[in-house]
């Protein structure tokens, strides 16, 4: 009895941050608010979409549109009037949610659904020293982890998943498997058509015979209609792009060969006449769907190369009709309609040439929109757990943290697999401040591309200040004096044997960001070659856990390369076991380099799931 009044007077005491107000953040808050808590702040910055109401159970179809911080609240107040709730619909990663901002807490929880946001909270948790309990499901599978600054590991102390990346040539010419034509669809030539104009692309631009007058293919000519330039561009794309790259005989020596496609041939001026238009099945206060215009009502349906062709053109002519303001400014959203049909059927166009299997517009939408898709079951435990481990926080019930695991099977008939938590990593550079190594050439590469591609990509900073020596080289913010900004923007396009202090093998770079008030060093080591297949980025960071990639296969879902069909029934509950307690140094850490320019990311950021293997001589982590 002692023990529950203890933890109902913490409760009632605590003042909590909880971040996300998502599909876990609403049953968390949900959860929160039943549980006796009564100073509770939600900070997200997104808006809530037709697509969350079938898991966010705080939303309805009013709320479309509006902030799910502030709709979360409203509802939770509903029937828990005397409770404070405080909703911010904004960025966690603002100015005004710095390390004093967090200081004011007990304790926070997240519920984000992405890696950058996740690591941003960890070092101003870190910075304010203040736990925090961390959270992600996919689909069955779920975990919820606690960090304690010096008692348990950080969340950046391990390896983080990574959106599976592909090299550049073979998302352009050499496409194997359904994911890559997505790539290819969406990130090349739906950007090339509807996107920023400006923006670098892969897409061969240059017709077969001039026919048209522009330089580049992808203009439309002055007095070309919509149907001529529909099949101008399918023609280019799917048909003379594959002839010139059959013409490389090397390529297809060990490679199926793909096939040309040509609208004559997969679309003829009869089945194009059957093309609806934006009048004939959409009305003007609906959205626009090339599914509606055609009068195809099955999403789940895989379609011929026909019909893929017919939803291509007229898609590709509702955006010009019905959007064209929009055009030049398009970034591909999962949630948009039209542009997930362009992009299906484009991507199954180019699997059809490439004799790749076609996939519905209901899994082609789940690969393009990086979609698992999510059980509000799972979100429900995962929330109670995620409370449960807030309440041994605010006790300091530290020998009973864990961190628990939720699986698809059960495993000797539990369904929930707690395990205690990892002890600090002494190599992690966040919570340990160990020196990191940068192989690069100091004589080639610019300084801009060590922020962009290093310090803000793989460490994740926001501000970055870099110093080399005493010597401040770059400084990224506000409030930076005219002189000063324009001094540090020369800097970023010299490269760095030529920076005011030279950047040379052996140099130490010190790296600061004031806003996360992390701090790093970079010990410089000069190299001059690099394998342009593993190391594209013409640079090697060492010394930190590298990401382990997800892998992919072929209808979106995430498959590690070490899981198995009985991964779940090898999962092994040692810490209830005497001296069984894990060490990070018994740990063994899989590091994998991500050599690619162009991403695909097929699965949510917030599935970042760890199991632990059957043998606990091996003493390994693996990553699902």
């Amino acid at each position: 009895m002692a023990s529950a009044a203890a933890s109902e007077e913490a409760v009632k005491a605590a003042k909590v941050l909880m971040v996300g107000a998502g599909g876990i953040g609403c049953e968390l808050l949900k959860t929160l608010a039943l549980s006796g808590f009564s100073d509770i702040h939600i900070i997200d910055l997104d808006t809530i979409e037709v697509s969350n109401l079938n898991r966010q159970f705080l939303f309805r179809k009013t709320h479309v549109g509006q902030s799910k911080a502030h709709v979360a609240r409203d509802a939770i107040l509903k029937f828990r009037p005397n409770i404070n709730i405080k909703s911010y619909h904004a960025n966690v990663k603002d100015s005004e949610f710095n390390v004093d901002f967090f200081k004011q807490f007990n304790v926070v929880m997240n519920g984000l659904d992405n890696l950058d946001a996740r690591r941003h909270v960890n070092r101003l948790c870190l910075a304010a020293e203040v736990p925090l309990v961390e959270s992600g499901t996919t689909g069955f599978l779920g975990q919820v982890t606690v960090h304690v600054k010096g008692k348990t590991e950080c969340y950046e102390c391990q390896a983080k998943p990574v959106p599976k990346s592909y090299p550049v040539c073979t998302i352009t010419s050499t496409p194997s498997k359904f994911v890559h034509c997505i790539v290819w669809a969406k990130d090349l030539l739906f950007a090339k058509l509807f996107g920023d104009k400006n923006q670098d692309n892969d897409l061969n631009v240059h017709s077969k015979d001039g026919s048209s007058s522009n330089s580049d293919v992808f203009k439309r000519d002055a007095d070309e209609d919509l149907d001529q330039y529909a099949r101008r561009i399918y023609d280019h794309v799917f048909g003379y792009n594959i002839e010139v790259a059959l013409e490389n005989e090397e390529t297809w020596k060990n490679r199926k060969r793909p096939t040309p496609i040509y609208s004559r041939e997969a679309l003829p001026e009869e089945a194009l006449k059957q093309n609806g238009t934006s009048g004939d099945c959409t009305k003007e206060h609906e959205e626009p769907s090339a599914m509606a215009s055609l009068g195809l009502t099955n999403p789940q349906e895989i379609w011929t190369l026909a019909d893929n062709s017919r939803v291509f053109v007229e898609a590709f002519k509702l955006f010009f009709q019905k959007r064209e303001k929009e055009v030049g400014n398009l970034i591909f959203d999962k949630d948009d309609q039209l542009a997930v049909e362009f992009v299906s059927t484009a991507a199954n166009i180019r699997a059809y040439s490439f004799g790749i299997p076609l996939h519905s517009l209901f899994e082609a939408k789940g690969v393009a929109g990086n979609i698992v898709h999510a059980v509000a079951t799972t979100n429900a435990i995962i929330a109670g757990l995620i409370v449960i481990e807030a309440i041994k926080v605010l006790r300091g019930d530290y020998k009973n943290y864990r961190m628990t695991f939720c699986l698809e099977h059960p495993t000797r008939k539990m369904l929930l697999m707690p395990v205690d938590p990892f002890e600090p990593n002494k190599s992690c550079y966040v919570c340990s401040e160990t020196p990191l190594l940068l192989d690069v050439n100091t004589k080639e590469t610019k300084l801009r591309e060590v922020i962009d591609k290093i310090i803000k990509s793989k460490l994740g900073m926001n501000l970055p200040l870099v110093m080399i020596g005493s010597t401040l080289v770059f400084e990224d913010g506000d409030g930076l004096e005219e002189d000063e900004a324009a001094n540090y923007a020369l800097n970023l396009d010299k490269v760095l044997a030529e920076l005011p202090a030279p950047v040379i093998n052996g140099t130490k770079l010190t790296v600061e960001d004031f806003q996360q008030e992390l701090s790093c060093s970079i010990n410089i080591k000069h190299r001059e070659e690099f394998d342009e297949e593993k190391e594209p980025e013409g640079m090697v960071l060492s010394g930190w856990s590298a990401p382990v990639e997800k892998q992919v296969n072929s209808n979106g879902a995430n498959k590690s390369a070490a899981s198995s069909s009985s991964a779940h029934d090898s999962v092994e509950d040692i810490s209830s076991k005497p001296g069984m307690k894990r060490k990070l140094d018994e740990i063994s850490e899989t590091k994998e380099n991500c050599g690619a320019s162009t991403s695909a990311q097929v699965v949510e950021d917030d599935d970042d799931l760890t199991m632990l293997d059957e043998d606990p001589k091996l003493k390994k982590k693996r990553s699902l």
